[in-house]
């Protein structure tokens, strides 16, 4: 159960329902016990939602790196390609880039500043699941929340994320050490997911299976590797402090439904089963209040 509903039900009992007379509760005013749960409904509904994670103008890439970025083999990236501070770029005569090149210029400087940001807010972001040693192709259906891994994740086979419906839902996977695919894996979005809205953090560096057909915004701390064939259908190959290697892949920034987003990049809104608790909240609150004036 998410903390913020344990949280909200202790509020409820402190505010809504009667206290014992002989209980510390007691004597504390009505009144007061109905004011703490309208004081705190901003925090019921907001403190562990999915935040809003902006990624600044690295919003614009397909591709970014710190060192280098290396290609062998035909890849088509969707999105600007940007280097900073590095300089090297090699294998660029058999890409096709459906962007802006930006190496070691401010734009690149300042995606990677914007990266760092968004990198770092992930990281403080409070963890709803703790998936630690286990394997993202054996877990089953995922549902939007923070996710951990306190060291290294892998995937092998499918990994299914689920938005219920919630087109503004988001996913996040706070990965400690490595996030390795293997060949053949995939990430697969259903009733409203969108590629844009999967971040994926890794305090170490990430490597995409041959053929691996991901989704989502890999933000590493050091370098990115794409194998043979491996795609991102909707998302982002981000190295912080490290290269890009990609070899006869396809990137996609730029998203439509069939890639798996809209381009959007999410915002943070309540869950569904958030709204339902503060509704339920209001109208206790109004027949307390009903019953407190009669008396």
């Amino acid at each position: 159960m998410s903390h913020r509903f344990e949280l909200a039900r202790i509020l409820l009992y402190i505010s809504m329902f009667k206290i014992h007379q002989n209980s510390f509760l007691s004597r504390v005013p009505a009144i007061i016990r109905s004011s703490i749960f309208l004081v705190s409904l901003p925090i019921i509904l907001f403190c562990d939602t999915a935040w809003a994670v902006d990624l600044g103008t690295a919003l614009d890439y397909a591709v970014l790196a710190s060192s280098a970025v290396t290609n062998t083999g035909p890849t088509t990236i969707n999105g600007d390609l940007g280097v900073w501070p590095g300089t090297s770029f090699t294998g660029s005569e058999s890409m096709t880039i459906n962007g802006t090149v930006h190496l070691t210029d401010a734009d690149a400087q300042q995606a990677q500043s914007d990266l760092t940001a968004a990198y770092n807010t992930i990281v403080g972001l409070s963890f709803d699941f703790d998936l630690s040693g286990q394997d993202l192709g054996t877990v089953g259906t995922l549902f939007p929340g923070v996710y951990r891994f306190s060291s290294s994740a892998q995937l092998t086979g499918a990994l299914t994320l689920d938005a219920q419906g919630n087109d503004d839902a988001q996913f996040f996977f706070q990965v400690g050490s490595a996030l390795t695919t293997a060949s053949g894996s995939s990430v697969l979005l259903l009733n409203g997911s969108e590629g844009d809205d999967v971040f994926w953090q890794v305090g170490n560096s990430a490597t995409l299976g041959a053929t691996t057909l991901f989704q989502g915004n890999i933000l590493a701390l050091t370098s990115i590797t794409l194998n043979t064939g491996a795609q991102i259908g909707c998302g982002r190959a981000l190295a912080r402090n490290g290269a890009v290697t990609l070899d006869s892949n396809t990137i996609s920034s730029v998203c439509d439904d069939d890639d798996g987003g809209n381009g959007g990049g999410g915002s943070a809104v309540p869950e569904p089963n958030s709204l339902l608790l503060v509704g339920f909240g209001m109208s206790m609150l109004a027949a307390f209040k009903t019953r407190f004036v009669k008396k």
